[in-house]
């Protein structure tokens, strides 16, 4: 059973069609005592940092989300603004991140490529960057669905999992550090790239 945290940010009904069709259930928790019997969590969102944050704290959440990804290691799968989220902040907002990910959330530098369009909306090939079960067999020519203004850079690259061209620049498209793993594309978007990921993910001991 797949808990999907519910705070107010996102439809969620496509998240749930999508694992339905992998066969997989699922289930919406909105406060902390929806939350401490999962064992496989993943955290959605869509607009902005702080807003999604506020949205976070007050729903009370915080407390039970970070014992299971930090203390129990439960597999859990931050997607769009939640895997922003995860990180000690954006320079989109002031509020701190959940600290879950040693790594920043930045705004698509144009300076060195005034060309670039922001946001970024659309289809993007990914690559492996990193030796990890869990992208093992990615299909090829993968590509996936992206929708944001902001990407998240990593302290270190080694928890870098997956990465896309935009513009100029590679950006982290997928992190995975130990039970964290964090996509900054929509998988219950991208069709059968998207179920892949996943099946991988609901596979993930």
């Amino acid at each position: 059973m797949i808990t999907i945290v519910d705070y107010g940010t996102s439809n969620l009904g496509s998240m749930q069609n999508m694992l339905k069709k992998i066969g997989a259930s699922s289930r919406l928790a909105s406060t902390s005592g929806e939350l401490r019997d999962a064992d496989k969590i993943i955290l959605p969102g869509v607009g902005s940092f702080d807003a999604g944050m506020k949205r976070l704290n007050e729903s009370g959440m915080v407390p039970i989300l970070t014992e299971k990804a930090l203390v129990q290691k439960v597999p859990v799968l931050g997607v769009c603004l939640g895997m922003q989220l995860m990180t000690r902040g954006s320079e989109e907002g002031t509020l701190n991140g959940l600290g879950w990910l040693n790594a920043v959330a930045k705004r698509f530098d144009q300076r060195d490529d005034p060309d670039l369009k922001v946001p970024h909306m659309g289809w993007n090939e990914v690559f492996v960057r990193k030796d990890d079960v869990f992208a093992s067999a990615l299909p090829t020519s993968a590509r996936f669905y992206f929708a944001h203004s902001y990407h998240v850079v990593c302290d270190s690259q080694d928890d870098v999992l997956l990465e896309a061209r935009y513009g100029k620049a590679a950006i982290t498209a997928s992190i995975a550090a130990g039970n964290v793993i964090a996509a900054q594309f929509h998988p219950e978007k991208s069709h059968k790239f998207g179920m892949w990921f996943l099946k991988r993910f609901v596979e993930r001991r």
